[in-house]
């Protein structure tokens, strides 16, 4: 990619953080905004993660959108 590309939208990017524990409520979510929102994606990181607390597993379901 181009410097400048980098340039023009490091000044308008914005980021939108999402985090739950149920895979159905982060999807749920994310489509709400997408749906609302106005601006133009530029990219969507998804991330699992798994932790064990006592003897119960515990999921992180995230997700980062980065649109301008």
């Amino acid at each position: 990619m181009d410097k400048k590309f980098y340039t023009y939208f490091g000044d308008i990017m914005k980021v939108k953080i999402f985090d739950f524990e149920d895979e159905k409520d982060l999807e749920d979510e994310v489509n709400e905004f997408l749906s609302e929102m106005t601006g133009e994606v530029i990219d969507i990181k998804y991330q699992v993660s798994v932790s064990i607390f006592s003897e119960e597993q515990v999921f992180c379901f995230s997700a980062m959108i980065v649109y301008t």
